[in-house]
C-alpha cells in the first residue's frame, strides 16, 4: 500500500497569488459583482492554453487578468489567502512561499506599499487559521520597465524579516533579458532576500544561466529546461541550486507535449535540488498534491526519492531553521512509519 502523499511534509515554493485562487471563488465573486467571465474561466474550464507563441502567451495573459479583476475589495484578499492556507494545508504542504507582483493591484488598494501590507496582514491571518507557515515573494513583471523592479525590490526590502522572504521576476521570459534586471536583484540580495526569477520555461537553457550569472539566483523558477545541457545541470546540482518545476504548468502551457516530457526524472538524477510547484492551479487545473502523484504514477519515483523531493523542496526554502529540522523530521517519520 503507497504511502498517502497528503500526509508528506512539504514546502511549495512556486505558487502566485492570483493563480492560487480556487475556482469556485471565482466563479462566486465575479457572479457577486457582475462581472461576466469567458467561457475557459466557466464552463470549459480548466483553459485549453498552449503559450508557446506569442498570441497564445497573450491568451494566458488576459485570462489570468480577467482573473485578478474579482479581486477588488481587501476582504477578497483575506478570502483568497485563507482558501489557499486551507488547501495548502490539506495537501501535506506546511511551509508556503506565495509570489505576487504588487503592481496589480496597487490601483485598487491604496499603493504598492499598502497593497503589500495588506497582503502580509492576510498571510499572517491565513497562516495562523490554517496552521501552516506562509511568506511572500515580492515579483517583478519582466514585461515592464527594470526601473519598477528597482522600485519593487526596494519595497521588498523594507520587509525582511516582516514576511517577506524573496524576490522574483516573473512573466513571458522571452520579453526580457535577465540581465536588464540586474540591479533590481543586487537591491534585494542585499537586504538579505533570496533571489528566485523565473527561466527556463519557454526559453531553453541559456534563460537558466542568465538567472544565475546575472540574478545570483538561488531557485529559479521553472528552470525544466536545464534538462537541456548537461553542463548546466551539473553547475546547479554542484551550487545547490533548486529548480521549482510545475509539472501540470508545462504541459498546459504547451512547454512539454506530454506530461511525461516533462524532464523531472532527468533533473532529479543529475542531482538538481527540485521543490515542486503548482504555478498556477486557477488556471492549469492542479494543486500541489497532483505534482506528486504525478511523481510516483508518471516519472516512477520510489517513496523514499518523493521524500527527498520533500527534503529538497525544506531544504531550498526561506523557512525558520526550527520549521525546517520540523519538517526535515516529519518526512523521516512519514517514510519510516507503518503502513497499516
Amino acid at each position: 500500500m503507497p504511502r498517502p502523499l497528503d500526509a508528506l511534509p512539504k514546502a511549495h515554493l512556486h505558487l502566485h497569488f492570483t493563480g492560487s485562487m480556487r475556482h469556485t471563488t471565482l466563479i462566486e465573486l465575479a457572479r457577486e459583482q457582475g462581472l461576466h467571465l469567458p467561457d475557459a474561466l466557466e464552463q470549459d474550464w480548466p483553459p485549453k492554453l498552449r503559450a508557446t507563441d506569442e498570441r497564445g502567451w497573450f491568451r494566458f495573459q488576459r485570462l489570468y487578468d480577467i482573473a485578478r479583476s474579482v479581486l477588488s475589495r481587501p476582504e477578497h484578499v483575506y478570502r483568497l489567502l485563507r482558501e489557499t492556507a486551507e488547501d495548502e494545508a490539506a495537501a501535506g504542504s506546511r511551509w508556503l512561499e506565495i509570489q505576487v507582483d504588487p503592481s496589480g493591484y496597487a490601483q485598487r488598494f491604496g499603493g504598492l506599499t499598502a497593497t503589500l501590507e495588506l497582503v502580509l496582514d492576510a498571510v499572517g491571518q491565513a497562516a495562523g487559521h490554517a496552521g501552516i507557515g506562509i511568506a511572500v515573494v515580492v515579483a517583478a513583471n519582466r514585461t515592464r520597465h527594470p526601473l519598477d523592479a528597482n522600485t519593487l525590490a526596494r519595497l521588498a526590502s523594507q520587509y525582511v524579516g516582516k514576511g517577506v522572504v524573496g524576490f522574483g521576476l516573473s512573466n513571458d521570459e522571452r520579453r526580457g533579458e535577465a540581465r536588464d534586471f540586474e540591479r533590481a536583484f543586487r537591491i534585494a540580495k542585499r537586504a538579505g532576500l533570496m533571489s528566485v526569477p523565473h527561466g527556463g520555461e519557454l526559453m531553453g537553457p541559456r534563460s537558466v544561466a542568465q538567472c544565475v550569472d546575472d540574478l545570483a539566483a538561488d531557485r529559479v523558477g521553472h528552470g525544466v529546461r536545464a534538462a537541456e545541457d548537461q553542463w548546466l545541470m551539473h553547475r546547479l546540482a554542484d551550487r545547490q541550486i533548486c529548480c521549482e518545476i510545475c509539472p501540470t504548468s508545462n504541459l498546459g502551457l504547451g512547454v512539454a507535449q506530454d506530461v511525461a516530457d516533462v524532464p523531472l526524472r532527468r533533473l532529479f538524477d543529475a542531482g538538481v535540488p527540485i521543490a515542486l510547484g503548482s504555478d498556477d492551479p486557477l488556471l492549469f487545473g492542479a494543486r500541489l498534491l497532483r505534482q506528486y502523484e504525478l511523481a510516483r504514477e508518471v516519472y516512477g519515483f520510489s517513496d523514499a526519492e518523493i521524500a527527498e523531493l520533500a527534503r529538497q523542496s525544506v531544504r531550498s526554502s526561506a523557512a525558520p531553521e526550527s520549521v525546517r529540522k520540523e519538517l526535515l523530521k516529519g518526512v523521516d517519520d512519514w517514510l519510516t512509519g507503518s503502513l497499516e
